[in-house]
């Protein structure tokens, strides 16, 4: 097939634009050497609500692998993303989730303006933009209603690389089921068990050390760190996180769960 000279010129624009926007993307893509994990249902800040929409839409933006959500139940069996059992604060109602039916809860608006999402509705977002790390902040060991979040887990296709912050009463119907998060300690005694696999379960914790990673690799756990506001104790509260992020880069982790007002610790953007 012969081409002129014009069409030549018109096919070497068109890869030389192709180029000069792949290369675009390239330089305005996220670079995240590590696996983020966003705490408290996406990038919160000053303007946007944990567990909100905006919170998921923002984790996407900024290349996040997985959202950290927390799972409540209202009065009336609807499971719903709230991290505390009490309104007041994020909503300005002082009554607890527990207390309240879905259709009461949907109509509340939140100092940022955000609504309640149920926890469907999340994981619909989510699907085929971020994995899912669940808190499971509802009491007891409701062995139905756990079932059903398993089973919301598989429709969503999110179920394979779940992980779940779990309740000591839910631990035995859960094990097998999900990786649940565990302490070192709590993994050793675990292998002792006869029922014992290393896919039950991940290393969760905001002190792991190089031998601790090392540990974990060698018996093929998952391992993740830690940096939460909320357990930061010094005045200066970054250059503690900053600190703790390099200790625990040092040890060779590769996924960090942790509050988005420190993800630049991670990626080198300022």
């Amino acid at each position: 097939m012969k081409f002129t000279k014009a069409v030549v010129s018109c096919l070497l624009l068109v890869f030389a634009h192709s180029a000069g926007l792949c290369q675009n993307l390239k330089e305005h893509a996220p670079t995240f050497d590590y696996k983020l994990i966003a705490h408290r249902g996406g990038v919160v800040d000053s303007v946007t609500a944990e567990n909100s929409l905006g919170a998921l839409n923002k984790a996407v933006k900024r290349g996040y692998s997985m959202v950290e959500i927390d799972l409540r139940l209202t009065k009336d069996g609807v499971l719903i993303t709230n991290h505390d059992r009490n309104l007041k604060r994020s909503f300005g109602m002082d009554a607890d989730v527990s207390s309240m039916t879905w259709n009461q809860m949907s109509k509340l608006k939140g100092t940022k303006g955000n609504k309640i999402l149920r926890f469907e509705d999340v994981l619909n977002y989510c699907k085929g933009k971020l994995q899912i790390m669940i808190d499971n902040k509802i009491d007891g060991n409701d062995t139905l209603l756990f079932a059903k979040v398993i089973d919301l887990l598989k429709k969503y296709n999110l179920y394979d690389n779940a992980l779940m912050i779990g309740t000591d009463e839910s631990t035995e119907f859960f094990t097998g089921k999900i990786k649940l998060s565990c302490t070192r300690k709590q993994l050793e005694e675990n292998m002792l068990k006869p029922n014992y696999r290393s896919s039950n379960y991940f290393l969760f914790s905001d002190s792991i050390s190089k031998a601790d990673f090392e540990w974990a690799h060698q018996h093929n756990i998952l391992a993740v760190g830690v940096i939460n506001s909320w357990a930061l104790k010094s005045s200066d509260a970054m250059q503690e996180a900053k600190m703790q992020a390099d200790k625990l880069k040092s040890s060779g982790l590769l996924w960090f769960q942790i509050d988005s007002t420190y993800d630049h610790l991670f990626t080198g953007n300022n």
